[in-house]
């Protein structure tokens, strides 16, 4: 009876010893025969990229360019962000509503209307407003630049005063043949640093200019230059470019603002004269690029500004040939 009571407490200790865990050392040897399996990692690491790799996924990898957002305002009872397409009461708010883009001959009839209207002098200045295109292809852009052009009405009742720059006796007799206002060599230097001589163009000789680099700051704009057509041998044709030309200038990188006409020139002159501005200010950028014109104005002195559509006088591409054909 005690060999099955030691047999027991035996059994008993051991099934005790393997469903509870292990509380201090143990009297009783306890060997594990099953094997112990412990974590192994059965896959290598990932090389880090070398420079050279990162520098031709960089290259690969096409630059993300922004999408702007076009709005299409067609099959729409009003454009986004206005209240509606055109006012309906006499009196309004004109930031509620889209600018109205006129005719350009509508538009001159209206300032002329205006005139009329208001009381004010018939021969005040009429201005030309353009915002131009500069961009060209891979992040370039067109130069800021100074025209001259001859109208085909000139609004002028005086030629331009133009002052010839040569030290040659026979130069000099030309440009006064040719109706140059003032001739003469470094000698008129000091003058014009002295305001005693002003005048609306400078021209010069290639053999002088070197000499009147003591005028850059003064002058400025109107320093001769090669690409203004104001440094020349020909002598008569700058000055029948310059007396009777009409200047104007890109300000503010891309904005145009010149007068052309007087309000009581008849209407086929000023639109003469909008065709002749125009057409020059778009061979300063090719055709291919697309209009170079994107916003133009007209106002005169006392009237408010009008936008017209510039299209007739815009030249035409190769792709609107190809889609007219």
């Amino acid at each position: 009876m005690a060999a099955c009571t030691r047999t027991i407490a035996k059994v008993l200790s051991r099934c005790h010893r393997h469903t509870l865990p292990p509380c201090g050392q143990s009297l009783t040897s306890f060997v594990q025969r099953t094997p112990q399996h412990l974590p192994v990692r059965t896959f290598a690491a990932a090389k880090s990229a070398t420079k050279e790799t990162q520098r031709k996924k960089q290259k690969d990898e096409k630059p993300k360019v922004r999408k702007e957002r076009i709005i299409d305002n067609t099959n729409r009872h009003k454009p986004y962000g206005f209240t509606a397409w055109a006012p309906v009461d006499d009196v309004y708010m004109v930031r509620y509503y889209p600018r109205p883009v006129y005719d350009v001959g509508v538009a001159i009839d209206m300032l002329k209307e205006f005139q009329r209207l208001e009381f004010t002098e018939p021969d005040q200045p009429v201005y030309l407003n353009l915002k131009l295109d500069m961009k060209l292809e891979k992040k370039k852009k067109v130069d800021p630049f100074v025209s001259t052009v001859h109208l085909p009405h000139p609004f002028k009742t005086e030629p331009n005063r133009v002052v010839v720059f040569t030290e040659d006796p026979d130069q000099a007799k030309v440009a006064e043949e040719n109706g140059a206002t003032l001739v003469g060599g470094p000698e008129l230097i000091q003058k014009i640093l002295d305001d005693e001589i002003q005048a609306d163009f400078y021209v010069a000789v290639p053999d002088i200019v070197s000499k009147l680099v003591p005028l850059k700051n003064k002058l400025r704009k109107k320093f001769p230059k090669t690409k203004r057509g104001s440094v020349g041998v020909n002598i008569p044709n700058m000055l029948e470019l310059f007396k009777k030309g009409h200047e104007y200038l890109v300000e503010r990188d891309c904005y145009i603002v010149t007068q052309i006409a007087v309000l009581d020139m008849p209407k086929e002159q000023i639109l003469a004269n909008i065709e002749t501005i125009i057409k020059d200010v778009c061979t300063h950028r090719p055709a291919s690029f697309g209009p170079f014109v994107e916003r133009a104005i007209i106002n005169s002195v006392t009237s408010e500004a009008l936008h017209f559509n510039c299209q007739q006088f815009l030249p035409v591409t190769k792709e609107e040939e190809s889609e007219a054909d």
